[in-house]
This record gives structure tokens, sequence and C-alpha cells, in this order.
């Protein structure tokens, strides 16, 4: 036997919705799993980035703003419903909607009682950060209903989700952070693949002619990307990559870098943990002097003043 050492090789780059969610910093969801007996209406605010709802038994009805355009979900179906407006799930669309502490204290003893009519629903929500995460969500559709379909992992997820929060464990609170991470994930895809709105990043990722040099921008954004390079990456010609790319995505591969790196420059510049020289270095600039004149061209405004007016608090 030979006792060489054994080379793992792996791949540091991240594919670009992985980027985008750990941008985003999406991985703060809470989830609360509820059991009712009808009558039971609850309303929950439009301020929830991204709400989740998913029925485990019985059924639910959900609308936004309007009862009467309300949908019925059934057991293993989920929906997503992007924030703006107030948004109800209830037995009927006729039902009467209850705060979130006012449905707590309503139902707060239907957990034991054991009615095969009482409805077994999950909510979550979802808190996503800075202008990466807001370019994730708007890229949703205000409201959308998955429903259950057979070898789907989105909804294997969720069975595992309702099981680990029906019964306190050790070690729990690790579990449901993994398990949410994944409800998202594969909420995100079915969203992406089901509907035209899917982002122009997200279809593009997809074309195995343009996805290196996607995942290659998107992992390194400080690096003096040129057009060759990228078209060497993707293994086009620089016109037929400049051309692909700019139907795919329209935008010219330096303009899209550039809306990125400035993308970047702002979440930085709003968390106010780096310094303009390391924003600078981070996202492709060779000196903070450079950086800013780029920034002041793209926002009119030099970045000093722009963290003035956006850091977070």
């Amino acid at each position: 036997m030979s006792n060489a050492p054994i080379t793992v090789r792996y791949s540091q780059q991240v594919d670009v919705l992985q980027e985008h969610l750990a941008r985003a910093r999406a991985s703060g969801g809470v989830f609360a799993r509820s059991v009712a007996r009808p009558p039971w209406g609850l309303c929950l605010p439009g301020t929830i980035q991204l709400a989740v709802h998913a029925v485990v038994r019985g059924q639910a009805w959900l609308w936004v703003d309007d009862p009467e355009a309300a949908f019925e979900l059934l057991p293993g179906d989920v929906a997503l419903v992007r924030g703006g407006p107030n948004h109800s799930i209830a037995h009927s669309p006729t039902a009467i909607c209850m705060t979130a502490d006012e449905f707590l204290a309503r139902h707060l003893d239907d957990e034991h009682v054991g009615d095969p009519e009482a409805t077994v629903f999950l909510c979550g929500a979802y808190q996503f950060a800075g202008d990466v995460g807001r370019q994730l969500i708007e890229a949703l559709p205000p409201v959308l209903h998955l429903p259950k379909v057979d070898d789907d992992q989105l909804h294997d997820a969720i069975g595992l989700l309702s099981r680990e929060l029906a019964t306190p464990a050790p070690g729990q609170q690790t579990v449901l952070d993994r398990l949410l991470d994944v409800v998202l994930i594969h909420a995100l895809r079915a969203s992406f693949h089901q509907g035209p709105q899917a982002p122009r990043w997200y279809q593009a990722s997809t074309d195995p002619r343009l996805d290196p040099a996607l995942r290659a921008v998107h992992t390194d954004a400080g690096h003096q990307w040129t057009v060759p390079e990228l078209a060497a990456l993707s293994g086009l010609s620089r016109a037929a990559f400049a051309r692909a790319f700019q139907h795919a995505l329209g935008q010219a591969p330096m303009q899209y870098l550039t809306e990125w790196r400035m993308t970047l420059a702002r979440d930085h510049l709003r968390s106010g943990e780096l310094s303009l020289a390391q924003i600078a270095s981070r996202t492709g600039y060779t000196s903070p002097y450079a950086f800013a004149a780029a920034f002041r061209r793209h926002h009119g405004q030099p970045p000093g003043r722009w963290r003035q007016d956006h850091e977070d608090p």
C-alpha cells in the first residue's frame, strides 16, 4: 500500500445564489409551529421582509389585503409572502384575524386537544441585510404558492422542521438554524424555477458559458478583471462572450462588474465595519481616492457622505 499523501481538491468558488445569501446575511430566520382549532385567523405585518408559511395538517387560507383573493393551502403546501402590505392566514377567508400575541393567547391550549379538525401550520419570518438582501427579495413575486409535489426536498425539509419544533430537545436551536437555511434555499430555488421574474444573474448562472465568469466576479470582486480574462474562463472569444453576456444580463460585463462592486460597497459603508481603504481593496480599486471617484460618479456623492446618510443604527 502506498504511503503517499492524499490530496483533496475542492473549489473555493461559491455559486451565485449562495453568494447573495451570504452577503444578505439571511440565516436569522424565526419559525413557529401552531395548532389551531377553527375559528382562527392570524394577521402578520408587512414589515416582515419574507414570510414563509406551510401547512402540515388540515388546511388554511392565505391572502394579502383582499380576502376575496385568498388561496387555499393544503398539507405540504408552502407559500412565500414578500414584505409590503399586511397578510393573513386563517381557517377561512371570512375569519377574524388577530395579531400574533392575540392569536397565541387564544390558541395556547389547542396544542394539547388532539382534535383532528385542528390545523397544524408553520409560520416563518426572514430578515435580510443591505442592498444584496433587498435585491434578493425584490426578485421574488409578492406572493408565491408552492403546492406539494412528490420527491420535493422543500417539503421534506418542512416535515423535518415541523417534527423538530413539536418537542424541545438538546441542541435544537442548531438543528432549527440549519433546517431554516435549507427551507429558505429550496423555496428560493423553487420560486426562481417557476416564475419569469427570476433575476437575470440566476438565469445566467444556469448557462455553462456564463457561469464561470459570474462565479469569478461574485467570488472575488476585488480582482482586476478584464473582458478577455472573463471570456477565457468561459471558454469563449472576447466578442462571443460579450454578446452572450449582454444578451443574458442586459449589461456589458464591465458594467455588471461595476454594479456588483457598488452594491458591495454600499453594504460595507452601511455596516460601518471597514475603512474606505479596506472597501476600496475589496471592490477592486487601487486606492481610496480611485474608489471615492468611482463611487461619486455612480451615486452623485462621495462615499463618506453616503455613509453618514445610510449607516446602520
